[in-house]
């Protein structure tokens, strides 16, 4: 059983407990790691990351939880950076700031061509996904997830991070209504940004949440999308997306199950500042 998570959200973000409060479950848990990965700053307001007032104080606080716990449990910090192209700041900005051990790009917010808003694909509310798609695609649902997929492109291959978060969370509140994984144009598209992920050598995470909230039908990502980053030999890790502790490891066996039955040996680890594969069961 995989016994770490690098990806999850205290209260310095969109969490609901106290850093601290996911260490102790960590413990329970004989977890060897755990990554402090917060939503980074953006410039304009939100609900959801952290705020720049807070960022030296998110330090102090991982700072001085790695300390307290360094015999029982490997600590990192990290961010999972919203890349919004012309509004979000370079990744390396954060990194350096903060010292990072390690950084996740996602993307949230998709921002259509030639327009400042910005439609907001996550969160528990389906409505607002399908509200977005009608104000700013008109319906089409192919030109949204070719925008998304876009941003994700262009976050590869501009930006400087680690793990590609939640790689195809556009389909999370589809669930089959407008399009289908199995579709050539779904396919291709998928295919052009593992064949980036490939040539940057990043990590694709694997991501349970989607499934433990029942919002998805599959793991991000899941079926031809995982297949295809077996083939190409891209580097993958289990993680849960955590927003409270008791949520750390959950559904860790399913994906480490459908990781094993798609051919996968082993998945990514972080040890002494550096990324090297953990044997699956």
């Amino acid at each position: 059983m995989i016994d770490y998570n690098l990806h999850q959200h205290s209260t310095y973000s969109d969490g609901h407990s106290v850093p601290e409060d996911y260490v102790i479950q960590a413990l329970n848990l004989n977890f060897r790691a755990m990554g402090f990965s917060e939503h980074s700053p953006l410039p304009f307001p939100n609900s959801f990351s952290l705020k720049e007032e807070q960022v030296e104080a998110f330090v102090a606080e991982t700072e001085r939880l790695k300390t307290k716990f360094q015999d029982r449990i490997a600590l990192y910090r990290a961010l999972e950076m919203d890349f919004i192209p012309g509004i979000s700041d370079d990744f390396d900005f954060w990194r350096e700031k903060v010292n990072l051990d390690y950084a996740i790009g996602s993307v949230h917010l998709v921002k259509p061509v030639n327009s400042e808003e910005l439609w907001f694909i996550d969160g528990p509310k389906r409505e607002i996904y399908d509200e977005g798609l009608q104000k700013y695609f008109g319906g089409d649902i192919r030109k949204a997830v070719k925008s998304y997929f876009h941003q994700i492109n262009q976050m590869i291959d501009s930006q400087h991070f680690d793990i590609v978060g939640h790689l195809d969370k556009i389909k999370m509140h589809n669930q089959n209504r407008y399009f289908t994984e199995d579709e050539n144009w779904y396919i291709n598209l998928v295919s052009e940004t593992l064949n980036l992920i490939h040539e940057k050598d990043l990590i694709v995470e694997v991501n349970t949440r989607g499934l433990y909230k029942k919002r998805s039908d599959g793991l991000f990502p899941d079926d031809y999308a995982l297949k295809r980053i077996r083939e190409l030999n891209i580097p993958v890790l289990i993680s849960s997306d955590a927003h409270q502790p008791e949520e750390l490891n959950l559904l860790f066996d399913v994906a480490e199950k459908r990781l094993l039955e798609l051919g996968f040996g082993a998945v990514a680890f972080f040890e002494n500042g550096k990324w090297r594969e953990w044997p699956l069961r």
